[in-house]
């Protein structure tokens, strides 16, 4: 018999709710997205004669509504492209349960944000926050002066963060904590492949991340923007790199084996974006960009707030599902490999400029 997963529910309940109107298709569509952070198959639920009201946001005409199609499962619409290939919270769960050393090997969340660009949270509180939930360390990665609607940073602002960010280190060693912060941003790399940010405001930073955000919905190929950002000698770590948005864009397209070979070529590291509606890279892709050498790969939440932290396992599942070995994964090393990375492709790409 076929069983119908959160996944499948959610298309199900979302093209349901094209056929409705007014509250009927509000709560379908609300169902639909709910479906995928249900921590449990709503399918394992049924079988163990629990209400499904348990789920967050169905009621009592959303549960009977999805009650038949578990007893009668009727054929799963394929999602378009805009909703395709995106993991469920149950199915994180179920690949992180199945191989709990992801989890239970200490690791770092190396994409957040504060209120100094579109954060909810001061710098301590998103740290705090981390610490909290057992973070071996983070990367404070605000924006850059070049997105404006996030509030990015100008070098000004960046300096002061960076001395915060200090202060706050030596405060965490005077308690011998060892946890620590990493001074890094989330660049803007502009379409021609440069910086937003002078290469003099970069500098005092222990990582750069690029990362595209204009021109993302372009049909064409890409790929030598991919190349011409990975050549720039600011950026070490290149954050999502696909640029797809669940329900609102696809993402670019590019020759992506001549772009993990570049990357592989420049040792240039690859990110794994965790939030769920990014997850980008996906699985396939990063299993392509370790076949093709890729040595490097980063993990972050790219929280914008305390509970956004918890995001990291979908980014943990990506890897495991690929088979990315965790000596490959920047977040399982340790702060000061990770800065003495950096630093090293920094001066060996700053020398061949």
């Amino acid at each position: 018999m076929v069983t119908i997963t959160n996944a499948g529910l959610s298309e199900l309940l979302w093209r349901a709710g094209q056929e409705e109107a007014g509250h009927r298709r509000q709560a379908l569509e609300r169902a639909s997205r709910a479906a995928r952070f249900w921590s449990e198959e709503a399918s394992d639920l049924a079988d163990m004669d629990r209400s499904l009201t348990e789920l967050p946001n169905v009621g009592p005409w959303v549960g009977a509504k999805i009650h038949e199609w578990l007893d009668e499962p009727p054929p799963i619409p394929e999602p378009p492209e805009i909703r395709r290939g995106y993991r469920t919270l149950s199915q994180v769960r179920a690949v992180l349960d199945g191989a709990p050393d992801w989890e239970g090997s200490p690791h770092a969340d190396l994409q957040m944000h504060t209120t100094e660009s579109d954060g909810s949270l001061p710098l301590r509180g998103m740290v705090e926050a981390a610490r909290e939930i057992g973070r071996s360390f983070v990367a404070i990665t605000d924006h850059s002066q070049g997105l404006r609607i996030a509030n990015g940073m100008d070098a000004t602002r960046l300096a002061a963060q960076g001395l915060a960010i200090d202060r706050l280190n030596a405060e965490l060693a005077g308690q011998g904590d060892p946890f620590r912060v990493l001074r890094s941003i989330e660049m803007d790399v502009l379409p021609d492949g440069s910086s937003d940010m002078e290469p003099e405001a970069l500098a005092p930073l222990d990582m750069v991340l690029g990362a595209f955000h204009s021109q993302l919905r372009v049909p064409d190929d890409q790929t030598e923007r991919y190349l011409t950002a990975l050549r720039n000698p600011d950026v070490q770590i290149l954050a999502h790199p696909r640029a797809r948005m669940f329900g609102k864009r696809v993402g670019l397209l590019a020759d992506w084996s001549k772009v993990f070979d570049e990357a592989a070529r420049l040792g240039k590291a690859l990110e794994l974006d965790a939030t769920p509606a990014r997850q980008d890279l996906d699985v396939e892709l990063a299993r392509l960009a370790m076949r093709s050498g890729v040595r490097w790969f980063s993990i972050g939440s790219d929280a914008h707030s305390a509970a956004e932290l918890g995001a990291l396992p979908f980014g943990l599942a990506t890897a495991a599902l690929a088979e990315i070995p965790r000596d490959r994964i920047l977040n399982y090393r340790s702060a000061d490999f990770v800065t003495r990375w950096a630093a090293e492709l920094r001066d060996a790409r700053a020398g061949s400029v």
